[in-house]
Formats: structure tokens, C-alpha cells, sequence
């Protein structure tokens, strides 16, 4: 059984086809996603991508969907998931309800919800304010926030705490009166001989453009969301590309064969991306 997986990340099955805009394995087929899918068409029994579809806009997405159908053989199985817009909603006017009635939990609870909903389409640094959320030195809803991000949650908050751990034993935590002095110093005379080099307005210019270029690389990256779904416009999308029999799955079951045991979307009873909605359907 020819199978696909596409903007696959670091996890995917060596039995698999795994497609991606940059390759970490030799698993892994570098290509860019946005200029189709390079295989025949009918070359496959099933496609397969976890949160890939959001990062497209509304109508790269549509295309991209083509593209998968295109692949497919007759009867092969697409199989979706992309972060569930309705239960973030949901989740979203339940936290503010509480909130306005003075539930504190329910104030931090949607705190994070509201970063969940925003934050990935907004932000304009790398993790953006999810992470700076997910790194505090204590996590005020730690059980809420890995409820809502599973395995990815827990793993980069643990990541973070094991580096600052190594950084607090590397570096000196405090700098004494002099060497303040001095680096304030150096930094005044820097700064001082930079103005003197360019115009202020040359400066001003430098500075503004070089920000404009670093956020458009950014926001062109491929890490924020440029569309959101739930199972009733997703489900519309495949039909309208030609797509039947669609069904909202869970993490566990699939009309892919043995699909458990390739692991994409679960290991031992834990799902990776518990915030997804999962949705197969037939071409």
C-alpha cells in the first residue's frame, strides 16, 4: 500500500512517502508544497497531513487539497488534521463566561485561550507569546495548557527549563558595578561614533527597513496560521473538490490500514496534538 505523508515534520513512518519544504532525515523528501505535489496522479492509496492545512491561506489551501485528490488512486483515503476551530471557540466563550463571574482559574484558563485562538496568526517572532506563555518559570495552568497541546507542551517546556538549567550553571546570574560601567560605556561610544558615521534620518531608515524585511521573511516563513477549520467548513471544502464518505475521526481510528502502528498521531494511548480536529474521507 502506497501511502503519503505530507508536511510531515519529524514525525513520520519509513513505509511512508514523507514529503516536506525542508528535510531533517534522509526519510524525508525536500519540496515546496505550495508549487503542487510531485507525483503522478492516482499514485497513492492515502494522503495523510497534521497541521499543514492551516498554514496555507484560504485559497492555497483549496489547491493544495486538489493536489492531494490528484494523487490519489480511486477510493484512497485523505486523512486530516488541523487545529479544531470550534472547540477553541468553545473553549473561548466557556473561560470568558467563568471569567466575568470571578472564576480565577478560568481568568489564567483564558488567558491561554485567547493566545490558542490569536496568537498564531498575530505573532511576529518565532514561538510568539505561546511560548513566552509556556515558558513562565511557573506555569499557573500547567494541566489545562498540556490538555490543550498535549506531548508538544510538556516537551517544550521541558526543553526550555533543561537549557536555563545549563545556562544558570555556565553564566554569572548578576554582573558586579564595574563591569556595568564599562559595558555601558562601550555601548554609549558606539552608539555615539554609529551617529556620527550616518545621518540620524540614514539611521532611522536603516533601522525601520531592516525591521520591515525581518518581519516580512517572518510572516512568510511558513510558522504562523493563515486559516482556521472546523468539521463543517472542512468538511465542505473536500466535498466541493470531489472528495465523499467524510467523517470526523479520532486520533485512533482511520480506514487506513493499521493505521496505529505508524504512530502520526499517537503512541501508547497519548495523543501528540490533542487540540486537532481529525477528519478522513474517500476519493
Amino acid at each position: 500500500m502506497k501511502l503519503l505523508n505530507l508536511g510531515c515534520g519529524s514525525r513520520y513512518h519509513n513505509s511512508w512517502t514523507n514529503v516536506d519544504f525542508v528535510s531533517n532525515s534522509l526519510d524525508v523528501i525536500t519540496h515546496n508544497l505550495l508549487q503542487g505535489i510531485p507525483y503522478k496522479n492516482e499514485s497513492f492509496e492515502g494522503v495523510y497531513h497534521s497541521h499543514v492545512l492551516e498554514h496555507f491561506n484560504k485559497n492555497d489551501g483549496k489547491e493544495f487539497l486538489k493536489e492531494c485528490y490528484r494523487v490519489l488512486k480511486f477510493k484512497g483515503v485523505i486523512r486530516i488534521a488541523v487545529p479544531d476551530l470550534e472547540r477553541i471557540v468553545k473553549e473561548y466563550i466557556k473561560n470568558l463566561k467563568l471569567s466575568i463571574e470571578g472564576d480565577l482559574q478560568a481568568q489564567l484558563n483564558y488567558e491561554w485561550i485567547m493566545l490558542e485562538l490569536f496568537d498564531q496568526i498575530v505573532r511576529t517572532k518565532s514561538g510568539g507569546d505561546m511560548a513566552t506563555y509556556i515558558y513562565q518559570d511557573t506555569l499557573p495552568n500547567e494541566n489545562y495548557v498540556f490538555e490543550r497541546l498535549g506531548e508538544e507542551a510538556k516537551n517544550l517546556r521541558k526543553l526550555h527549563l533543561n537549557d536555563f538549567d545549563k545556562t544558570k550553571k555556565i553564566l554569572p546570574l548578576t554582573l558586579n558595578k564595574s563591569d556595568k560601567k564599562y559595558f555601558r560605556k562601550i555601548k554609549n561610544i558606539l552608539k555615539y561614533k554609529l551617529k556620527n558615521i550616518l545621518f540620524k534620518e540614514e539611521v532611522n531608515f536603516f533601522e525601520k527597513h531592516n525591521s520591515f524585511r525581518k518581519l516580512g521573511e517572518f510572516r512568510l516563513g511558513g510558522e504562523i496560521h493563515q486559516w482556521m477549520y472546523d468539521k463543517y467548513s472542512l468538511s465542505k471544502l473536500l466535498r466541493d473538490i470531489g472528495f465523499k464518505n467524510i467523517e470526523v475521526k479520532t486520533a485512533f481510528d482511520s480506514k487506513i490500514s493499521n493505521w496505529n502502528k505508524y504512530q502520526l498521531d499517537s503512541k501508547d494511548n497519548i495523543i501528540f496534538k490533542p487540540d486537532s480536529l481529525f477528519i478522513e474521507a474517500i476519493k
